[in-house]
């Protein structure tokens, strides 16, 4: 194919990249530019709200588009664009905060194209053959871009100032934009007469249909309320353990590091090729037992725990885009992927939500309300059983 994988990852990683290190860049140059934690945390939820939202009609545009690349690179524009004119504003003294925020809405809309819409042209790009591996190295694009996106902006906001670091995230998104634009076109099978609301209540029933695809989708989000309630918990778990806050971002970087050597040894191309139906619950009961260990507070076994967490999260992530890839429908592909990413993103933002007022009372009771969220989605998985109809590459 004259679309190589390697173009696919190089685009998929940078603007994933400037994806993870827009949020912490916007909400350093915001508190800057207003000295407002308030505003600048609204802010950040306006854009991640509306990501949510967003998901299901982008996917259906992208399922109706005989040229997805193009429908990818515009909404990738639109996202960058969107955050640029959010920095502006942030520095006008008077601009009210109500219109920053309907740019902040506005700017978050397209954002499920960087995960889920990418995602869902992985097998235009690969054989069928190949498309294990592939989606193992896609995920690792996710665990590559939460590791250095965070450390980004911090980095450039201390060199350069803050808003330096917005304008280096939307220069990332906008480094993407080649690799979309060049994405193999769908054909003009793509296109619908069906009206949009018809198609997103297809892709919606396609989903809960599909047992495998239910089940998976189902578990995720469970699973993702206790990653978020984490996230949340790392600053102050940092700060118990080894004496500073700023320590929480280390362990986050040890999850995603983990992570990204777990799905490195996946798609190396003679690892065994486990069933992802049983690796989706085997990556939540890691979690889990991570989340219990560091309800101790002790250093070494907080260290243990970020390590185990990656080594559940990562190959959990490849397992998902795996059942997806295998599951969904192909006139539905690029639906059930962004519904799938909104529905993640819905799940994070009430764990975080969870966290605080949970963790301001008992930072360990936290933790342990997130092992039961993990666990909870290890018993989704036990509750819907599935056989998966095949397999994705050799055995």
């Amino acid at each position: 194919m004259r679309y190589a994988l390697p173009v696919y990852v190089a685009g998929a990683t940078a603007a994933r990249t400037g994806d993870e290190m827009s949020g912490p860049a916007l909400l350093l140059a915001a508190l800057a530019a207003t000295g407002s934690a308030s505003t600048a945390s609204s802010l950040l939820a306006g854009v991640m709200v509306s990501a949510a939202v967003g998901g299901p009609l982008f996917g259906v545009l992208l399922d109706r588009s005989a040229a997805p690349g193009r429908l990818l690179g515009g909404a990738l524009a639109l996202y960058a664009a969107g955050l640029g004119t959010l920095l502006a504003l942030v520095h006008l003294d008077r601009v009210p905060l109500w219109t920053a925020l309907l740019v902040a809405v506005a700017a978050g809309l397209p954002g499920p194209a960087l995960s889920g819409g990418w995602t869902s042209q992985l097998p235009r790009v690969v054989p069928p053959d190949g498309l294990r591996r592939a989606t193992a190295q896609d995920a690792m694009t996710f665990h590559l871009a939460s590791l250095a996106g965070p450390a980004l902006a911090g980095a450039v906001a201390a060199l350069y100032g803050a808003p330096a670091g917005v304008l280096v995230s939307v220069a990332l998104i906008c480094a993407a934009l080649p690799s979309a634009l060049a994405l193999p076109a769908a054909g003009p099978s793509a296109a619908s007469p069906a009206p949009v609301v018809a198609e997103l209540a297809a892709g919606f029933r396609a989903v809960a249909r599909a047992r495998p695809l239910a089940r998976a989708t189902a578990a995720s989000v469970v699973s993702s309320v206790g990653r978020g309630m984490l996230i949340v918990c790392c600053p102050l778990l940092g700060e118990r353990a080894f004496g500073t806050a700023g320590h929480g971002a280390l362990l986050l970087s040890v999850v995603a590091a983990s992570a990204l050597a777990a799905n490195a040894a996946l798609s190396r191309p003679r690892a065994p090729a486990p069933a992802p139906d049983a690796v989706l619950w085997l990556g939540s009961l890691a979690v889990a037992v991570a989340l219990l260990l560091a309800a101790t507070g002790r250093p070494a076994l907080v260290l243990a725990a970020m390590v185990l967490a990656g080594a559940g999260e990562g190959p959990q992530l490849t397992a998902l885009f795996a059942i997806r890839h295998r599951e969904a429908p192909d006139r539905l592909r690029g639906q059930v992927f962004t519904t799938g990413a909104s529905l993640k993103i819905t799940g994070y933002a009430l764990g975080a939500a969870l966290a605080g007022p949970v963790a301001t009372w008992s930072l360990p009771g936290a933790l342990l309300t997130a092992a039961a969220f993990e666990a909870l989605a290890v018993a989704v998985c036990a509750a819907f059983p599935s056989a998966p109809r095949s397999r994705l590459g050799p055995p």
